[in-house]
């Protein structure tokens, strides 16, 4: 197995060898819900090795919070929506592992990567770490789909300060410059299940995305929101290889591109209704 590569925002390498503090270190792994009944369970035996596992959950109206604690996790239930950045915050609160990492309900751990994560903690080493994705849309596993995106989602804990943001939040740290790496066994994602979940997700992003634009004072409007969502389309079907993934590697990056115009469209046409505390 390879060890976590630091990607090039590195500049101390040396600080790699920093051991934690905690003669045996442990881990946290940390999961925001909100009716995620279907998934929930396979989601948390994928997290079973964890010394402890916490569920956060947002008000959810199925048997969510039931299923997790029978996977053996902390719940704690949270329906007051503040954004994505808030729960996460308050996952990081409930945690009192060495390490965390984030994982969310339509993830799941696979051998290669709980192999790989488990070495991270038992090494001691103090920085940050991020994941990659396998892709799996509309029943489909993307296998031709070069995602690029790489996330930020395990931590020594002492060294997160708290999230920030309303949609795609980010994380303070306590000490920068901290080193970055990224873990080699890519995390499976769910991202896409149906049609109409997605058009249930593309109204939240595209309405979160837009008020986050409007805080920082952008414009929007139709030939914005056009140029934004076909760069995004293209960007995914062709640069990333969507194309040779079939009906299933169109439909998602086509709902991304869709996110991309409608973001600027809201606003534009609703810039008077725009709000960051819409719910999962």
């Amino acid at each position: 197995m390879q060890k976590p590569v630091p990607n090039e925002n590195n500049i101390n390498g040396h600080l790699n060898e920093i051991t934690a503090t905690s003669s045996s270190p442990t881990l946290t792994i940390a999961v925001l819900t909100k009716n995620e009944a279907r998934r929930i369970t396979s989601c948390l035996q994928s997290a079973a090795f964890a010394d402890q596992i916490i569920v956060v959950d947002s008000g959810s109206t199925d048997a969510t919070r039931e299923l997790a604690a029978a996977a053996g996790a902390e719940v704690f239930d949270y329906p007051d929506w503040q954004g994505f950045a808030a729960q996460r915050n308050r996952l990081l609160a409930h945690a009192t592992s060495d390490y965390i990492f984030f994982l969310d309900a339509d993830e799941l751990i696979t051998p290669e990567l709980q192999t790989e994560i488990q070495a991270v903690v038992q090494s001691g080493v103090r920085g940050v770490w991020k994941i990659q994705w396998r892709m799996v849309a509309f029943g489909h596993e993307l296998t031709h789909f070069r995602s690029q995106s790489k996330v930020e989602r395990m931590f020594v804990r002492t060294m997160l300060q708290e999230y920030v943001g309303v949609v795609h939040e980010q994380a303070v740290l306590t000490i920068e410059p901290t080193p970055r790496f990224v873990l080699q066994a890519k995390l499976l994602h769910y991202s896409r299940e149906t049609v109409r979940g997605s058009f249930e997700k593309l109204s939240q992003y595209a309405m979160l995305g837009a008020a986050k634009r409007a805080e920082k004072g952008k414009r929007g409007g139709v030939l914005r929101g056009i140029a934004s969502g076909s760069s995004m389309f293209l960007r995914l079907y062709i640069g990333q290889l969507g194309f040779l993934c079939g009906g299933a590697g169109f439909l998602y990056c086509f709902f991304v591109g869709l996110e991309g115009f409608f973001r600027y469209a809201a606003l534009e046409y609703d810039s008077d209704s725009l709000r960051t505390d819409i719910s999962r």
